[in-house]
């Protein structure tokens, strides 16, 4: 049986900043494209597109009205992040990643914001779970924790394979491997 414990995603994601005035944020659009993929590439090792979480990517549309981009006043982007829609078994669930904040604006707090953000958002949209490959110690913060019986495409490591409820009891009784959901 797969489990998530811990506390409701209301009571456990909460602002670590209260005031974000810094950044407004808003919906990635088909213009920010080139320059988000551009953060990842910064942010991210090369060959980060075999990673086999992007092959739950491939000609799957991400989810829009969950992909957001931060800009600073002088419309700068400084952080980017995108959801993705995957099954896990027979049920729906929707996958953080990637995330990226610039090299300059790390230690703002703001990486915490867009994953807060994008997960109300993911409530707030009907989604009831959402799932991430990631380091534990980092998400365990956000409420993520390890999906015992969830396979992610391999090579994977199954310890990275995290979820989070976003209604209670979402994860409970899911397994299964994770696959696209066209």
């Amino acid at each position: 049986m797969s489990k998530v414990k811990g506390a409701t995603l209301s009571a456990t994601i909460q602002p670590e900043i209260e005031d974000r005035g810094v950044y407004e944020l808003h919906h990635e659009t088909k213009d920010d494209w080139w320059e988000v993929e551009a953060l990842y590439d910064l942010c991210f090792a090369p060959g980060r597109e075999a990673l086999s979480s992007y092959r739950l990517r491939d000609d799957v549309p991400p989810v829009p009205e969950l992909c957001l981009v931060a800009r600073d006043a002088d419309g700068i982007l400084a952080g980017a992040i995108r959801f993705w829609p995957v099954r896990v078994g027979a049920h729906r669930a929707v996958l953080l990643g990637p995330i990226a904040v610039h090299p300059t604006r790390q230690g703002e707090g703001l990486g915490g914001y867009l994953i807060r953000e994008g997960l109300e958002r993911a409530a707030g949209a009907g989604w009831s779970r959402a799932m991430l490959v990631g380091d534990a110690p980092y998400y365990g913060r956000f409420a993520f924790r390890r999906l015992e019986d969830v396979d992610m495409p391999p090579p994977t490591n199954p310890e990275r394979v995290l979820g989070i409820a976003l209604t209670p009891g979402a994860w409970d009784g899911i397994k299964g491997r994770v696959t696209r959901d066209a």
